[in-house]
C-alpha cells in the first residue's frame, strides 16, 4: 500500500484539533476557564457554614459572574470559614456596605457566592473583608427541622 503524506498530515491535524477541543472543554467545565492577563482584587468574608461551596465557584452580582472563590480556610479564633474571593478588576465599583451570601444554583446545582449591592459611595478595595454575610442554607438541615416539627405536632395531638 502506498503512503500518502497529505492523508497523514490531515489525520494528524484532526487528532491535534480534537485534543485542543477536549482541553478547552475541560477548562470550561471545571469553572476555571482560560483567562490570560486577568487582573483581580481580593476580598474575604467569614461564614458560619459554607455548605458545599468549593474553590473555583463563581462570584456574581445580579446573575453576572464577576469573579471566583479562590480558597476556603478555617479561622480557629472565630470558629468560622473564611472565603477568599478573587474579583475581576473591571468590577471595582462594589459598595463597601454590600452583603454577600452563599446560594445554590438550582436543586442539584453547585453553590456560588452572590453579592447584594449596598448604597455606600465608598467601594471595596483589595484586601478588604466583607462584614455582612449570610451562610449557606443546608437542605438537610431544613428537611430535618421540618420532619422534627411534624413529629412534634403529631405527639402533641395524642
Amino acid at each position: 500500500m502506498k503512503r500518502n503524506p497529505s492523508i497523514e498530515i490531515g489525520t494528524g491535524l484532526f487528532v491535534l484539533l480534537g485534543f485542543a477541543a477536549l482541553f478547552f472543554m475541560a477548562t470550561q467545565i471545571s469553572s476555571h476557564g482560560l483567562e490570560f492577563g486577568r487582573h483581580d482584587y481580593h476580598l474575604s468574608a467569614n461564614f458560619d457554614n459554607v455548605g458545599g461551596l468549593k474553590a473555583g465557584a463563581p462570584v456574581s452580582i445580579g446573575g453576572v459572574t464577576i469573579g471566583r472563590v479562590e480558597t476556603i480556610d478555617y479561622d480557629s479564633t472565630s470558629y468560622k470559614a473564611v472565603v477568599h474571593l478573587a474579583i475581576n478588576q473591571r468590577y471595582d465599583h462594589i459598595p463597601n456596605d454590600s452583603d454577600v451570601a452563599i446560594y445554590t444554583a438550582g436543586l442539584l446545582g453547585g453553590n456560588y457566592v452572590g453579592f447584594t449591592p449596598g448604597g455606600s459611595v465608598t467601594n471595596y478595595k483589595d484586601g478588604d473583608r466583607v462584614e455582612m454575610t449570610q451562610s449557606a442554607v443546608v437542605l438537610e438541615n431544613l428537611i430535618s427541622k421540618f420532619l422534627f416539627d411534624k413529629a412534634g405536632q403529631g405527639a402533641k395531638k395524642e
